[in-house]
């Protein structure tokens, strides 16, 4: 018979502690001997090891991207009260805060009945099976987050917006091209705020012509814009304080990966670009995709549009006029199609004018087809993608596209669609039954 150690008092303690949390929270304690064993009838869940604590793990939603995992602190603690400490080790070797949101036996209903918890030995029953995340439903009604049902310029309103980026607070900013400025939504607000731009059409160091794309540098919290219109990048810091980054480009989209490098993706010159985050002023960049001329060859692109990088550093690329998305492995010298390809159309395997495209990690490919105001999704190696949301032009009923742009994604899982014709940035939430 295997011998086992008598359990300290302080850890069944804790253990206690930790499955009354948990039990208050709505959430699902499993043994996490494996990470990412089955432990829900919902397939897209899996155990997550719980840092600080042996054999006991949470049962959660898998649908998270990297990115957007914060580490945890000194002590294996969160600084949101909301995330809890696990170890996630397809993110990070160390271990991550991770949100209660996706925890709840709501999404992640038991794969069996539960039973009253008793802590009599270091282990619980094992789970066996290992299971990837599968997405493929969304509501096809949205909700509005940012923009009004009508152009205009007041806080209300966008003009024509471009690319966009989402925080863990659901808070939104907006490149609003047509207004010349930068805007931010609060989660839940009907009105917004300038936070770049707004000081008329121009090219002055505190004004915008265009903008098309932005992100944050999380070093100094400052906004990084693409200015198309005055073709450069710029850097705001706050509204009296702004650089100029690169100059004579036609910037249409930004990215950063997790080592700290800059991309930009070039459509006049049909390239991708990247550069030391630090080493950006002065320098020419990395070529890292295209830079071959104008064509449809593997080592050639036309007019790319929009760009995401993987955690390998992989390159995916909206290919416009090519309608296809691009994948670059690191140091490649040319991409593979890994989304459209087939030429313009609406069928299954095309795309027509692809713009904003994001990979999870699961390596499934989400691309706004704009010619076809329906958002795709390419599962890997592939050769036909499934309708995620589609949307037909027409009206501007909250169920309906006019050139979707960009997209991206909450710590939940919903949806959010730039629908650049009417003037909008709408959520599509997830059905996670």
């Amino acid at each position: 018979m295997m011998k086992t150690k008598p359990i300290d008092s302080v850890v069944v303690f804790a253990l206690f502690s930790l499955i009354s949390f948990f039990a208050q929270a709505n959430c699902q304690v499993c043994d996490s001997t494996t990470s990412y064993d089955r432990c829900s009838t919902n397939s897209a869940c899996g155990c997550f090891p719980m840092a600080g604590a042996q054999n006991v793990g949470v049962c959660a939603f898998l649908w998270k991207f990297c990115s957007q995992l914060v580490p945890c602190g000194p002590s294996q603690d969160c600084s949101d009260r909301d995330h809890i400490c696990v170890h996630h080790r397809r993110c990070s070797n160390g271990p991550v805060c991770y949100p209660l949101s996706m925890m709840n036996e709501n999404i992640c209903p038991p794969a069996s009945p539960v039973t009253n918890t008793t802590v009599a030995t270091t282990t619980m029953e094992v789970a066996t099976t290992t299971k990837k995340a599968k997405f493929s439903k969304w509501e096809q009604n949205g909700k509005i987050v940012a923009g009004s049902n009508m152009e205009g310029e007041q806080l209300s309103d966008l003009r024509r917006p471009n690319g966009f980026i989402l925080d863990k607070n659901r808070t939104v900013d907006v490149a609003d091209g047509g207004n010349c400025r930068v805007m931010q939504w609060m989660s839940g607000r009907s009105e917004g705020n300038v936070v770049a731009g707004g000081n008329g059409y121009g090219s002055k160091i505190n004004q915008l012509t265009l903008p098309i794309d932005l992100i944050i540098d999380e070093q100094d919290n400052s906004l990084i814009i693409a200015d198309f219109g005055s073709q450069r990048v710029v850097r705001w810091f706050n509204r009296t304080h702004q650089e100029i980054l690169l100059e004579r480009i036609s910037c249409d989209d930004l990215a950063t990966d997790k080592y700290g490098y800059f991309y930009v993706c070039d459509s006049k010159q049909n390239e991708v670009r990247r550069w030391k985050m630090t080493e950006i002023k002065g320098n020419k960049g990395v070529l890292v995709a295209g830079g071959n001329g104008k064509g449809n060859r593997l080592n050639q692109l036309d007019t790319p549009g929009s760009i995401f990088i993987d955690d390998e550093q992989s390159i995916y690329v909206s290919d416009r006029y090519n309608h296809r998305v691009m994948k670059w492995k690191k140091d490649a010298k040319e991409g593979t199609v890994v989304a459209g390809g087939n030429h313009r159309g609406n069928k299954s395997e095309q795309l027509d004018g692809p713009g904003g495209v994001i990979v999870d990690d699961d390596g499934q490919i989400y691309v706004a087809d704009s010619g076809n105001n329906r958002i795709m999704c390419w599962k890997e190696a592939m050769k036909e993608g499934e309708l995620v949301v589609n949307a037909t032009a027409g009206a501007s009923g909250l169920n309906e596209f006019r050139y979707p742009s960009d997209l991206a994604f909450d710590f939940d899982g919903n949806l959010y669609v730039n629908n650049r014709g009417y003037n909008r940035i709408l959520r599509f939430d997830l059905m996670t039954q």
